[in-house]
């Protein structure tokens, strides 16, 4: 073989490395899920099927009661679907699993301890060496912007200060994928907006699968990679949609056209 052609095939090589797709956290195939009522049952999620890859941020958009946060449940294994499967990395998902963090729309910190005692609590609960365990800890209170709070109370904290905690708490066992059920719901408008840039940047630093439910139609555009839509009950997914917009984002792009067109077409899914 000359050297030019292995120089050839070395180079198609690397650009097929360049370009290989990440590799798929989750599957969702065929899901249902229908809860008992007396009445033949309450249909939330029905025949639902898509992928989310490794290091995506997904958005769940949807109607009250459309299933997303079922959705979530499922994706966490604490919730065992009427029909289909759910994979993890290629694994069937039938419970909870360390790599899965979750954070929900009330951060329910226990009153009683700090901020960084409530962030210690998984690995307490792992009996993870307290040396070791609080080393990761403060790396991530400093990451979620808390330093200076390890000490506070959670009624000494601001709302988006205790979702900091709740995110930082989640994270602390280092999941591979974290669902986020609404968690800037109960902020008012502008920290929510302030509450999404540090989301960003905690992901764009640690660089985990997200999958987040929502449902304002700004936020998910600003903040994920894909979008996908739910009907209303029982929950079906209408659309996926892709959001090229470039990262990393700031506020100037959520005046510009794309986004623009983006917030139309998810408002007509939704109706």
């Amino acid at each position: 073989m000359t050297q030019t052609n292995t120089v050839s095939r070395l180079q198609t090589a690397v650009s097929a490395a360049e370009t290989k797709e990440p590799e798929v956290a989750i599957e969702v195939r065929y899901l249902s899920v229908t809860f008992p009522n007396g009445n033949g049952g309450l249909r939330a999620i029905e025949d639902i099927s898509f992928c989310i890859r490794e290091q995506e941020f997904v958005c769940v958009l949807g109607p009250s009661g459309s299933g997303k946060s079922t959705l979530l449940r499922v994706l966490a294994g604490l919730l065992t679907p009427t029909q289909g499967e759910i994979y993890f990395y290629g694994e069937p998902l039938k419970e909870p699993r360390r790599e899965i963090g979750f954070v929900f729309q009330k951060a329910n910190l226990m009153p009683w301890r700090s901020v960084l005692q409530n962030i210690l609590l998984p690995l307490e609960l792992q009996n993870v060496p307290r040396a070791e365990a609080r080393r990761r800890a403060m790396e991530l209170i400093e990451l979620v912007g808390l330093h200076g709070f390890e000490d506070s109370l959670p009624r000494d904290l601001s709302g988006g200060m205790a979702q900091r905690v709740a995110i930082a708490r989640a994270l602390i066992h280092d999941p591979q994928v974290l669902l986020l059920d609404e968690p800037f719901g109960g902020l008012d408008a502008l920290t929510r907006e302030r509450m999404g840039d540090e989301l960003l940047r905690i992901w764009q630093a640690r660089r985990k699968t997200v999958v987040m439910v929502t449902h304002s139609i700004p936020e998910a555009i600003y903040l994920s990679d894909r979008v996908l839509v739910f009907t209303p009950r029982p929950g079906k997914l209408r659309l996926d949609l892709p959001v090229y917009l470039p990262r990393p984002r700031t506020d100037e792009i959520r005046y510009s056209p794309a986004f623009g067109e983006l917030a139309k077409c998810l408002r007509a899914e939704i109706g």
